[in-house]
C-alpha cells in the first residue's frame, strides 16, 4: 500500500480517479495512508502509574504478609480469604500475584523434568561411504496388527541402499549381521564412516553401540521429536511405499523379501534420483558421475547444433553433478 501511495504522488497527466482505479485502491485509504506517512513519529513515553495503585509502603506491607511464616506456603487466594475473614483487606488476589511476579517469586514448586538442549547433528558427506543413514519401517502383514520389519542402510551421498533385510522383529541383534555384511562388501576402513539413525530402541541399544565401537564407526542420532534430522531414510521410505506395485499387505515374509529384492535392484541401478543430478545411485556410488555427465553434455551439444532455435537463452547443460550431501548444513566456523 505504501508503494501505491508513492506511485500516486509521482503520477502526472492522469486524474486521481483514474489512478485509484488503475491501482485498485480507494481514495479514503490513500488519504489515510498519506496522513500517516506525513505525521511525525510517535514518541514512546513510560506509562504513568495509576492513581489507584498501591504506594511503595503499602506494597511492602503486602509483601511482608506474603512472606510471613503463617502465609509462606499458602496461595494468594488462600491468604486473601484468611485476611478477609479477619476483617483485613489490602489488595486483590491478582495484585498479590503481580507483586510476587515482580519479585521473581512466581514459579512451579514441583520438581519437573527439564529437557536438556540436545546438540543438532551436523553431518557432511563429500563422497560415498562417509555417512550412512539407517532406519526401520513396518510392512503390513496378512492380518491386522501383523507386521514385517524392513531394515535399510542408505549412503546419503550416493543415495545407494548398501544393505537391507526383512525380519519379523525389531531388534538390535538382527542389525549386526546386516551392518557387518555392508561394511565388508563396501570395504569401509575404520574411522571413516559415520552412521546416523533416529532414537528408536534398536538404534540406541547397547549392542549397536558396541558393534559400532568395534568397527570404528561414529554414531549419530536425531534430536528427540525431530523427524527432519533423518531426511534421507524418511524420503527413501516414501519412494518405496509410493511405488505403484507396492502392495497394501504382504501375504508372508517371503513375499515382502521378494518385492524388496526387485525394488532395491531397480532403485540402485535404474532409478534416476533428482537429488543426485538425475543419476542412478550406482553411478554415483561407483564413481561414474564424470563419464555420465560428459556423455549427457555431448548429447545436448549435438541437439544444440542441430536445432539452436529451440534453446532461447543459452546452450543446454545437464543437471549438475552431486558434490556434497548433509544432514543439517554444518555451521560455518568463525574466523575471529
Amino acid at each position: 500500500m505504501t508503494d501505491a501511495v508513492m506511485a500516486l504522488d509521482c503520477a502526472s497527466g492522469i486524474t486521481a480517479a483514474a489512478a485509484f482505479a488503475a491501482l485498485g485502491v480507494s481514495r479514503a485509504t490513500v488519504q489515510r495512508r498519506r496522513a500517516r506517512l506525513s505525521a511525525p513519529p510517535a514518541i514512546s513515553r513510560p506509562r504513568p502509574a495509576p492513581a489507584r495503585a498501591l504506594s511503595a509502603a503499602q506494597q511492602q506491607v503486602v509483601l511482608d504478609l506474603l512472606h510471613a511464616e503463617r502465609f509462606a506456603d499458602q496461595a494468594p487466594a488462600e491468604i486473601y480469604a484468611s485476611l478477609l475473614d479477619e476483617g483485613v483487606y489490602h489488595c486483590s488476589i491478582r495484585t498479590m500475584y503481580r507483586m510476587l511476579d515482580q519479585n521473581g517469586e512466581v514459579r512451579e514448586r514441583r520438581k519437573q523434568l527439564r529437557h536438556p538442549a540436545y546438540q543438532k547433528p551436523e553431518l557432511l558427506a563429500e563422497r560415498p561411504n562417509q555417512v550412512w543413514s539407517w532406519d526401520i519401517t513396518k510392512l503390513m502383514g496378512p492380518a491386522k496388527w501383523n507386521y514385517f520389519y524392513l531394515y535399510v542402510i542408505l549412503d546419503i551421498f550416493s543415495r545407494r541402499v548398501v544393505g537391507w533385510c526383512v525380519a519379523d522383529a525389531e531388534t538390535a541383534t538382527l542389525f549386526r549381521p546386516l551392518f557387518d555384511d555392508a561394511i565388508a562388501k563396501h570395504r569401509v576402513p575404520p574411522g571413516q564412516l559415520t552412521l546416523h539413525a533416529d532414537r528408536g530402541g534398536p538404534m540406541k541399544a547397547k549392542a549397536t553401540a558396541l558393534l559400532l565401537a568395534d568397527l570404528g564407526v561414529t554414531r549419530s542420532h536425531n534430536r528427540p521429536h525431530t523427524s527432519n534430522d533423518n531426511p534421507f531414510s524418511e524420503s527413501h521410505f516414501k519412494t518405496l511405499k509410493y511405488q505403484p506395485r507396492f502392495p497394501q499387505r504382504f501375504g508372508c515374509i517371503e513375499d515382502a523379501r521378494s518385492f524388496c529384492r526387485t525394488f532395491f535392484h531397480w532403485y540402485n541401478q535404474d532409478h534416476h534420483h533428482a537429488g543426485i543430478g538425475l543419476m542412478t545411485p550406482d553411478q554415483v556410488h561407483y564413481g561414474q558421475t564424470d563419464a555420465v555427465h560428459a556423455a549427457r553434455q555431448a548429447t545436448l551439444d549435438r541437439a544444440f547444433r542441430d536445432n539452436p532455435e529451440r534453446f532461447v537463452k543459452k546452450a543446454p547443460t545437464p543437471p549438475a553433478k552431486p558434490t556434497a550431501a548433509w544432514i543439517n548444513p554444518p555451521t560455518p566456523k568463525s574466523t575471529a
